[in-house]
């Protein structure tokens, strides 16, 4: 009986050890299943008039993709994803390239999510590119976002909007 014993408890020891403590990675499968929350319509009233995100999983809910439309502008598309264990973005930009980012920070209380710069195809040395974004899931029906535009290698704007679900 004593053998079982030590056996169950070693089998328990190995599970703990080898499950680990809670890291980063976690919080990025956190923030990508906040994101899937998003599915459905948004608008917002901008500087550049009245915008619109669409937000749809494909790939058997592998994958985000948020689609924007503006009044004076045209469309884009950001595709959300974990790559392993990591959130990652890419944003296929009117600015005619593709910065990839990867989710720095979420915080599950307040409901911000970062993502920083990793690189980007199609972008010369110094273009104008998205550097960083900011998601804040301010509730189910609104959502505040913030687009960092870097060039030369320093901030040049910043694009924010509140949205609001409509579908």
């Amino acid at each position: 009986m004593k053998r079982h014993y030590f056996l169950i408890a070693g089998l328990v020891l190995a599970a703990t050890v080898h499950a680990g403590p809670k890291t980063e990675q976690s919080s990025d499968a956190a923030a990508f299943a906040r994101l899937k929350t998003l599915v459905g319509e948004w608008e917002a009233n901008t500087q550049m008039g009245k915008a619109h995100l669409s937000y749809e999983l494909i790939a058997g809910g592998t994958a985000l993709v948020e689609k924007e439309t503006g009044e004076k502008m045209p469309a884009m598309l950001t595709v959300y994803h974990l790559d392993g264990d990591r959130l990652v973005l890419t944003h296929y930009c009117m600015a005619g390239n593709q910065p990839r980012m990867r989710a720095r920070a979420f915080d599950v209380e307040s409901g911000k999510l970062e993502f920083e710069f990793l690189d980007a195809t199609n972008l010369a040395a110094g273009g104008g590119h998205m550097h960083s974004a900011k998601i804040h899931f301010v509730d189910t029906d609104h959502l505040k976002t913030e687009w960092a535009f870097y060039e030369n290698g320093a901030q040049k704007f910043t694009e924010s909007a509140e949205y609001t679900r409509v579908r």
